[in-house]
């Protein structure tokens, strides 16, 4: 069977998958900056040393670079203003709104868990790079860097990517600061900068990254991202095109909708052409020859033009990953202004459940040999289809209450449950919004969803949880409970 790739659809605002560049369906951006989600061949001679340090995080082999921090000794807060993690401390303030549910979290890298379904999908884009795209003297192209902290500067997580100061994305509602300065990266595009800064211009960084979210089975506040970029120099784009010697990267030119004021048409053609034959090549090496695929045209504030990458997989058309050709002036400010390339970002979590048939992603989380010894095989491409544990019945809560005056957000409010409840609340769904017509107040009534992916709940456990839910919403959050 060949490949067939439909043609392309309409410009859109990104909006999808909760692990990919592409922003959720209630915020453009929020889920954009996962390059996700997601969402290549290396012509550097270049490459990070053991020495090399990016932003102060030392980097390790050449192609490829894991070293997890063990979770029991990742977080601690020695006292109330400050938090200590990763063998650093970090003064909080009063954008600090880390939880130690999230806290928790930090150090786990399932992405380096072997035999883990993330670790199974990071080895097999991985092994596809490392087998196709080889240098001169027969060496892998890409540097893999898959043990970053992830805790990582506001200039790395934002400015560096050129999202403007006021952006939606840099909310306190979507993120998850350590302080004014620090946070815990939104997506593995935080390390773009860095990596080009530090002489590369072909890897992929793997990692966990962090969003203030919805809940339901297919977000949760941690989840694993993988980037990809690739640079290329004047000669190195054009040296296969026939007559291509008096060709260019740049021009003073004009903004369009297909290109930057400063690329010439022939070289964003060129690559945007080369970005997408590496990433259906990658897409039907996972998921199968015959793969549909199509192109959807999009906005990110750090590739131009930008695209999404759909395929159909079991008849469904699915979102699987965001990528564009990188803004210039990213590369220029990184000291790779004779250079022009893309950048792609991709969801682990999202490829696994697709690939796998994972229904919910609190799932990965498990500890459960039953989930666990599903995944361990002769090799990493081994067909595999997830056989559920059991069904077990969910219990379901109503909560109302009345809102604070201006201070509420919705996520702060699901943070909350999170905290309290942890993996035994599967969904969160707000039910109601009611305006008290002489009083102007504001009602909400949401619908708490238990289900434990294990075991069976008992009610008198989920109403201990569901009280104490309750009293920190008023507590915490200043809303009027109607209980």
């Amino acid at each position: 069977m060949h490949m067939s790739i439909a043609p392309e659809k309409g410009m859109k605002k990104c909006g999808g998958s909760d692990s990919t560049w592409p922003a959720s369906d209630h915020r453009t951006f929020a889920m954009a900056m996962l390059w996700k989600f997601m969402r290549v061949a290396k012509y550097s001679k270049t490459a990070l040393s053991s020495k090399v340090k990016v932003r102060g995080i030392p980097t390790h082999s050449r192609h490829s670079s894991s070293k997890s921090v063990p979770s029991d000794f990742a977080a601690s807060s020695p006292c109330s203003n400050t938090v200590e993690l990763l063998g650093k401390s970090y003064p909080q303030d009063d954008y600090s709104n880390v939880t130690d549910k999230i806290l928790s979290k930090v150090g786990k890298n399932l992405h380096n868990r072997k035999h883990h379904p993330l670790w199974l999908i990071k080895e097999q884009v991985k092994e596809h790079f490392y087998k196709h795209y080889l240098g001169r003297r027969g060496t892998p192209l890409f540097s893999v860097y898959d043990g970053l902290s992830p805790v990582v500067t506001v200039q790395q997580n934002f400015d560096s990517l050129l999202i403007p100061p006021n952006h939606a994305s840099r909310r306190k509602e979507d993120n998850y600061y350590l302080n004014r300065d620090h946070m815990l990266r939104a997506h593995t595009s935080a390390h773009q900068w860095d990596l080009i800064r530090s002489g590369l211009d072909a890897f992929l960084a793997v990692g966990d990254v962090y969003r203030r979210d919805t809940i339901d089975n297919t977000h949760y506040p941690v989840f694993h991202q993988m980037e990809g970029v690739r640079l290329f120099s004047c000669h190195e784009l054009f040296s296969s095109i026939k007559d291509g010697e008096g060709l260019q990267l740049f021009e003073q030119g004009h903004r369009t909708a297909h290109k930057q004021e400063c690329h010439t048409m022939e070289a964003v053609r060129l690559v945007e052409f080369n970005l997408k034959q590496v990433l259906t090549k990658l897409m039907t090496h996972i998921f199968g020859d015959g793969l549909q695929v199509r192109w959807v045209d999009c906005y990110f504030p750090f590739t131009h033009p930008s695209f999404e990458m759909e395929i159909n997989f079991q008849g469904e058309w699915m979102e699987v990953l965001g990528c564009g050709v990188m803004e210039q002036q990213l590369v220029n400010s990184a000291g790779a202004q004779d250079k022009i390339g893309w950048a792609f970002g991709l969801g682990l979590e999202r490829l696994a459940m697709i690939l796998y048939d994972i229904p919910d992603i609190r799932l990965f989380w498990s500890e459960d040999e039953r989930f666990l010894k599903q995944f361990i095989g002769p090799h990493i491409w081994q067909k595999i289809k997830f056989q559920p544990l059991s069904r077990y019945p969910p219990l379901i809560n109503d909560i109302s209450f009345w809102l604070p005056s201006e201070t509420y957000s919705q996520n702060d409010f699901y943070d909350l449950v999170r905290t309290i409840g942890g993996d035994l609340i599967e969904k969160v769904v707000l039910l109601d919004e009611f305006a008290h017509p002489k009083t102007k107040k504001v009602s909400h009534c949401y619908r708490i969803v238990y289900r434990h992916p294990e075991r069976t709940l008992t009610q008198d456990e989920v109403q201990h949880i569901h009280r104490a839910i309750e009293e920190s919403a008023v507590r915490e959050l200043g809303v009027e409970g109607r209980f």
